[in-house]
């Protein structure tokens, strides 16, 4: 049994774009339900490849076909994830408390000031969105807060996604989207550290 977990794991996290094309096109006959799914799977299994699945979503379907399904399907899986750990993540959340005692300053820093750090990290390509879920989802951040701040950050994040992956070769040949996508990573790194910066003060 742990063998088989070990291949699957294996399978899935060296997954690649002509991979994706490929499964996305043997289960073209289901529509839109792959290309959501495949986002939404990412969410509760974090090794998975999620540039490599926003890109062959934007390469399959087009850029802003794939930039929708890749959307919807990241937004379904972090609200999952967010009301199984508020649902169940009680005594976890005391576990943590206990264990990481500074946590306590994240924690409190998320229920403070809600949206504006949570939008802020699901802009940024690089931030475990998995752990992010499970914090807020164990914090008091209200529901509606979280709703808003996924909405919005992830569809920014998963449309420099879906630009880069729909014609990645045309970053070449066009070299202002280099310029466009570098700019773009700057201000959210810039934002990431304000915000970091921001916390570690308080």
């Amino acid at each position: 049994m742990i063998e088989w977990f070990e291949r699957i794991y294996k399978f899935l996290s060296q997954l690649d774009m002509k991979q994706i094309q490929e499964l996305l096109h043997d289960y073209s006959s289901l529509g839109p339900i792959p290309g959501i799914g495949l986002p939404a799977i990412e969410a509760l299994l974090p090794f998975l490849p999620l540039f490599i699945i926003v890109a062959g979503n934007a390469s399959a379907y087009g850029l802003w076909l794939g930039f929708l399904y890749s959307w919807i399907g990241t937004v379904i899986g972090a609200c999952l994830i967010f009301l199984l750990a508020r649902r169940f993540g009680g005594r976890f959340s005391r576990y943590i408390a206990d264990k990481y005692p500074k946590a306590d300053r994240f924690f409190s820093w998320i229920e403070r000031k809600g949206f504006t750090p949570l939008f802020v990290m699901y802009c940024f390509p690089f931030t475990p969105s998995f752990f992010v879920n499970i914090a807020a989802g164990i914090s008091t951040v209200p529901l509606r807060t979280y709703v808003a701040s996924v909405l919005l950050g992830k569809s920014v994040m998963v449309f420099m996604m879906s630009f880069i992956g729909h014609d990645w070769q045309g970053l070449f040949y066009y070299p202002w989207r280099i310029v466009l996508v570098a700019a773009v990573l700057f201000i959210l790194w810039y934002a990431g550290k304000r915000v970091e910066k921001r916390y570690q003060v308080r």
